[in-house]
C-alpha cells in the first residue's frame, strides 16, 4: 500500500503527453492543487501554475511527475528543477520506467533531506505460481482493440456505478496512474512475465460471493508489442465478465501503422476463447467506445448502431455513463 502525502503539484515539464496527470486529475481532483508546466508546453491539467514555492505554500505535499517523455526516461533538464522541489519541502512521486531511486542525483539529496521518492512502478516483491483454481468472487476486466482506448476510465466509472448501487466493488489497478488513483496495485508492465498471471490472481484474490473486482486492463491481444501482458491479466484474473473498449476513430494499431485496427466482433471472439482457458464462463458483456472526437448527435448513432449490431450495451464511460452495462451484468451474473 502507498503511503504517499498529498495533495499534489502536478508536475507536466515539457511533456506533452499527461495521461497519468490526466487520470489523477479526472478521478481524484480534490487531491490536485496546481501544475507546473515549462514556457511553451500547452498541456495543461486545467489547474493554477504555479511555483514549487507557491504550491508548497497552497498546501500541496508532493510533486506528481504527471508529463511522460517518450520511453518513460526521466530527462536530466527535469532533474534540475526536480533539486528545487525537494529543497523547498516536497516528496516527489513518478511512474516513469527510470527510477527516482537510481537517480545519482535526486537519491541522494532526498537522503540528506529526509524526503521520500515514490516509484510506482516498482515491483518489490516476487509471485509464487499460482494453481489457477476457480476462486470464489466475480471478476470483471476491462480489454482493449489497442493501447490507450479507456480502459482505465471504463474500469474506474463501472466501479463507482457498482458502488452506487450498493453492490461490492473494488477497483484493482494495474498501471501506475491507476495505481495513484487507487492508492494501491500491482504496475504489471514491471512484473517479469513469467509471472504476470500470477500477479494478476494475488491482485484480484478470492471473495465474497457477490464482490466484484473491477480489473483495469493493459495492453492489447492485438498490439504486437504489448499482448503478452494483456494475455497474462486475461489469464489470471480469469474474469466473468469483460468489456471491450476501443476507439472508433483509429484505422491502425497506434505506432504500428501496418497492423490495421481488428473488428469488434474479431475481439470479442478472441478475449472470449483466450479468457476461457481459465474460466469457461468467461464473456465479453459490453462495449466501451472513445466518442470524444463526435458531436453528440453521431456519437448516440453510433453507440446505438454498435450495440444492436453485436447484441451488447454500448457506452462512453465519459459521455453516456455506464449504466446500461451494469444493468446487464446484474441482468446476466
Amino acid at each position: 500500500m502507498l503511503k504517499i502525502i498529498t495533495p499534489y503539484l502536478l508536475f507536466a515539464g515539457d511533456s506533452p503527453y499527461i495521461k497519468t496527470g490526466l487520470g489523477v486529475k479526472d478521478w481524484r481532483p480534490e487531491l490536485c492543487v496546481a501544475q507546473m508546466r515549462y514556457p511553451g508546453n500547452e498541456a495543461t491539467f486545467g489547474l493554477p501554475d504555479m511555483s514549487f514555492e507557491e504550491a508548497f505554500a497552497a498546501g500541496a505535499r508532493t510533486v506528481l511527475l504527471g508529463g511522460a517523455p517518450p520511453g518513460g526516461g526521466l530527462p536530466e533538464s527535469w532533474v534540475k528543477d526536480l533539486q528545487q522541489a525537494l529543497k523547498v519541502g516536497f516528496d516527489i512521486a513518478s511512474g516513469l520506467h527510470d527510477k527516482l531511486n537510481d537517480n545519482p542525483v535526486l537519491k541522494p539529496l532526498a537522503e540528506k533531506l529526509g524526503r521520500k521518492l515514490w516509484d510506482v512502478r516498482t515491483v518489490d516483491r516476487s509471485f509464487p505460481m499460482g494453481q489457477f483454481e476457480k476462486r470464489p468472487g466475480k471478476r470483471l476486466l476491462t480489454v482493449g482493440t489497442d493501447c490507450v482506448v479507456g480502459k482505465k476510465y471504463t474500469a474506474l466509472a463501472i466501479d463507482k456505478e457498482f458502488k452506487s448501487r450498493g453492490m461490492a466493488s473494488d477497483f484493482r489497478a494495474t498501471g501506475q496512474t491507476g495505481i495513484l488513483i487507487a492508492g494501491e496495485g500491482i504496475p504489471m508492465d514491471s512484473v517479469i512475465s513469467d509471472f504476470v498471471s500470477s500477479a494478476a490472481v494475488l491482485l484480484s484474490p478470492e471473495a465474497a460471493a457477490d464482490h466484484w473486482d473491477v480489473i483495469e486492463g493493459q495492453g492489447s491481444l492485438f498490439h504486437p508489442a504489448y499482448a503478452g501482458v494483456t494475455m497474462g491479466l486475461v489469464h489470471g484474473s480469469q474474469p466473468d465478465a469483460m468489456v471491450l473498449c476501443s476507439d472508433p476513430t483509429r484505422t491502425r494499431i497506434a505506432a504500428f501503422e501496418l497492423y490495421p485496427a481488428p473488428p469488434l466482433e474479431e475481439c470479442i471472439s478472441r478475449y472470449t476463447e483466450a479468457a476461457r482457458l481459465t474460466n469457461p464462463d468467461a464473456e465479453v458483456v459490453g462495449v466501451s467506445l472513445n466518442t470524444s472526437s463526435y458531436s453528440a448527435e453521431d456519437a448516440e448513432a453510433l453507440l446505438k448502431s454498435t450495440s444492436d449490431a453485436l447484441g451488447l450495451p454500448c457506452v462512453d464511460p465519459i459521455r453516456t455513463g455506464v449504466a446500461a452495462i451494469a444493468d446487464h451484468i446484474q441482468a446476466v451474473k
